[in-house]
Parts: structure tokens; C-alpha cells; sequence
């Protein structure tokens, strides 16, 4: 894949930077837990050798309280109508995406397409990449979904470029493949903006499979 070189800003990984970047994680009811558990997790939990966070990270919600895939219930630090300007937006995926609902035609969809004007990275999770698609933001390029889910984006999107792969970076828009790729997903964002060690401080805290 094509990788885009790093930011201006990026550093060597010696220090956060003193602007942080502002990431907002998209909620919505039916949404895949791990799909925005996992970049939150390395978005909180990273820091620099000063100690402060490489970015500030909120959840941004279609309402006040969202329930989850599963049950669980979440309380979005903002909502579609009181969003702030972001560096990127993290779209995950689950039930809430797979099929298109009126909560997409009305709210999600909408609010995808204001925020591709002014944020400079939108990035999707898994199935994620079907709203994406659904705004128009796919359009002739590449993408990827949970495996399972590919035959569906090619059918959904003839005009995007559907691959099989962990993530696909298109400069402004990043897609995501399985459940856990969230993480990989901030983890190659992370390098993208900050550098090498950056990445390798977030992916030592996981203390898992990641690199």
C-alpha cells in the first residue's frame, strides 16, 4: 500500500508534541465494543517520556447514551450537534453499520460528509468502512473490511478498489480491516504522526501481538 510520509509535526518519538492531536472515536447504538475500545485504549493510554498524552481523545455520539453491541452503555463525551473540530475521525463498525438504518440517513451519514470537508483523517474499523462508503467517501479508491464482510463492500461499492489487507491508508481516508484492527488502525496513525518510537511506546503498553 501507499504509504504517505510523515506529518511535519511528526517527531522521532522523544517527546509528545506541544500541539496534541484531537482524535474523535464515532458512537452510535449497535456499535462493535472492541471496534473503538482498541483505538481509545492505545489513544489514552500512550504518553510520552514527559509523561503527557500523545493526543486528547473523546467519543462522539448520534445521542446522549448509546448502547452497544452487547448491552453495554456508554455516555459519549459529545454528540453529532456539539462535535468540535477534530485531526481525525475513527469510525468503527457492528450491527449499527452493517445495515443501513435510518439513524445513518439522518445522522450518521450527514455528519460523515460535514466532517470529510475540515478533518484531515477519517479512518474506519471493520465494518465501519460500509458507512464510509455509504458517504460517498470510498469512492474510486481503496478499502478493506472484516473479511467476512468483503464480497458485501464490492457488491454495496462497484466503484471502490476492495483488498484484503490489515489497513489501507489513502492519505485522508484510512480503512480497517477485522475487530481488533482498531488498534492497528492508531497504531499506524501514531507512527504516521509522531514516528517509530511513538508507535513502539503505544504498542509496548498493549504488551500483546503488535509491534
Amino acid at each position: 500500500m501507499t504509504e504517505p510520509a510523515p506529518d511535519a509535526q511528526a517527531t522521532s518519538g522523544t517527546s509528545a508534541p506541544s500541539l496534541r492531536r484531537v482524535v474523535g472515536i464515532l458512537l452510535f447504538d449497535d456499535v462493535e465494543v472492541l471496534d473503538f475500545a482498541g483505538p481509545y485504549e492505545v489513544c489514552s493510554g500512550t504518553r510520552g517520556p514527559d509523561h503527557r498524552p500523545y493526543v486528547d481523545v473523546m467519543t462522539i455520539g448520534t445521542g446522549p447514551l448509546v448502547t452497544c453491541r452487547g448491552g453495554l452503555r456508554v455516555q459519549p463525551d459529545r454528540t453529532l450537534t456539539d462535535c468540535p473540530p477534530l485531526d481525525a475521525l475513527i469510525v468503527p463498525g457492528g450491527p449499527g453499520a452493517d445495515e443501513r438504518t435510518p439513524d445513518q440517513d439522518e445522522l450518521i451519514l450527514p455528519f460523515l460528509r460535514a466532517r470529510a470537508i475540515a478533518t484531515p483523517t477519517i479512518a474506519s474499523v471493520c465494518t465501519g468502512a460500509f458507512l464510509l462508503g455509504r458517504a460517498g467517501l470510498l469512492d474510486g479508491r481503496r478499502a478493506t473490511t472484516h473479511s467476512s464482510g468483503l464480497e458485501a463492500l464490492r457488491a454495496e461499492f462497484p466503484t471502490v478498489d476492495v483488498v484484503a489487507a490489515k489497513v489501507i491508508d489513502e492519505g485522508p481516508i484510512l480503512t480497517a480491516a477485522g475487530v481488533s484492527s482498531g488498534v492497528d488502525l492508531m497504531l499506524h496513525l501514531f507512527e504516521r504522526w509522531f514516528g517509530s518510537e511513538a508507535r513502539a511506546r503505544a504498542a509496548r503498553n498493549l504488551d500483546g501481538p503488535w509491534s
